[in-house]
């Protein structure tokens, strides 16, 4: 179980379970600490822990992040004992999903977390300054998605500034950083985030604050020198999650992985 520090590398929820093992334990021999993944309605994030899980005992396993009005926390945690995960292994993500008074929700949720599941450690998702807060003075660990270093950097100081509110340590903070390697590497980080602005109202209105151009929010290298370079800016994270862009095939994500490392 780690603390927390150290690169980890992220997926999309259902990634074949013949892509998934060996990507684990690939991304344990390249000195990883935890390997991650989103949760959608397609596919559930914790059925792709399992299989990293079982394929690399050594790594922390990470699923950002989970949305409470899909999934409550009963149901949660009823999937984590289906699954057999050892519940010292996870970071369990958690955002308020598309309810209303999502600060609110994330507030009250998390003493019903802490009842349903005992022993993981809890990250709330945070992008506005209210949630970052909240997830300093309360939670296990922050986690941040879709910022460039500079806005990483503003959205730590607003974590740290909850966590001295509520005297005590900063908690670890996560963030996920698409990654792209290759000749093609900016035309699939401009198509991933073009899904992401329009998806809805709290990606729009994020990415208007962010005031980037398209196609810029993340890493797009040519090669392994380069993808280091970027990724090295973003000191504001205590573990940069690496969100791998490539086809969900064995190699390609483990070149991707290989690069990032």
């Amino acid at each position: 179980m780690s603390d927390g520090k150290g690169r980890g590398f992220g997926v999309a929820a259902g990634l074949d379970p013949n892509v998934a093992r060996p990507l684990a334990e690939r991304c344990a021999a390249l000195g990883y600490y935890s390997i991650w993944s989103n949760d959608h309605p397609g596919a559930k994030g914790l059925d792709t822990l399992a299989e990293f899980g079982a394929a690399a005992p050594g790594l922390d396993l990470g699923v950002a992040v989970i949305a409470l009005d899909r999934t409550p926390p009963e149901a949660i945690a009823a999937d984590v004992e289906r699954l057999g995960l050892d519940p010292a292994r996870l970071w369990l993500g958690v955002g308020a999903g598309f309810g209303e008074k999502p600060l609110t929700r994330m507030r009250e949720a998390l003493a019903e977390l802490r009842d349903a599941l005992p022993g993981v450690r809890l990250v709330l998702a945070a992008m506005g300054p209210k949630m970052c807060e909240l997830a300093g003075s309360s939670y296990d660990g922050a986690f941040f998605n879709w910022m460039t270093p500079a806005f990483a950097a503003g959205a730590r100081a607003k974590v740290e500034a909850g966590a001295a509110s509520a005297g005590r340590p900063t908690p670890p903070i996560f963030g996920y950083v698409r990654t792209a390697v290759g000749p093609d590497a900016a035309a699939r980080l401009a198509k991933e985030e073009s899904f992401y602005r329009d998806l809805h109202d709290g990606y729009r209105n994020h990415f208007t604050r962010l005031a980037e151009p398209e196609g810029t929010v993340g890493v797009a290298a040519l090669d392994t020198a380069a993808a280091q370079e970027q990724l090295a800016a973003y000191t504001a994270l205590d573990t940069v999650v690496v969100r791998g862009l490539a086809s969900a095939t064995v190699e390609a994500m483990t070149a991707v992985a290989a690069a990032a490392a």
